[in-house]
């Protein structure tokens, strides 16, 4: 049996340029054995979903520092049910409150990852989702 190897999408969303955080989640998924894209900064909602359904990826991790989590997570939660890929878990992580973060996993936000979270947390919450069967 051919074991799947969960593919990632990791984006930068927005006009924020802080994208450390995004390569480190990037390259420890790597090293886990998941198959990463990272979309590199300034993307737009649009831009997000139109590369996650093209590269058919099982997760969208996006990394935003801006502010704007509040408008960005349900525009591409959005713009998902619009293109047929809710089945796309979207995990997070950047400044964001923890009200904020309760009301946007809410909305249907897989989970969300503050600063200094350790990526191997991340890497076992991703592995332990329910991704669907092809």
């Amino acid at each position: 049996m051919v074991e799947t190897r969960i593919r990632v999408l990791v984006a930068k969303p927005g006009l924020d340029g802080h994208d450390r955080g995004a390569k480190v989640i990037a390259s420890a998924l790597r090293d886990a054995g998941m198959e990463v894209i990272y979309t590199g900064l300034h993307q737009t909602p649009e831009d997000i979903v139109s590369a996650s359904v093209q590269e058919d990826v099982d997760v969208l991790a996006v990394s935003i520092l801006s502010g704007a989590h509040m408008s960005v997570f349900p525009r591409i939660l959005e713009l998902l049910r619009e293109r047929g890929a809710s089945h796309v878990h979207i995990v997070g992580g950047g400044i964001i409150p923890d009200a904020d973060m309760r009301q946007l996993e809410e909305q249907g936000v897989s989970r969300l990852f503050g600063p200094g979270s350790p990526t191997r947390d991340v890497v076992a919450f991703i592995r332990n989702l329910p991704l669907r069967q092809v």
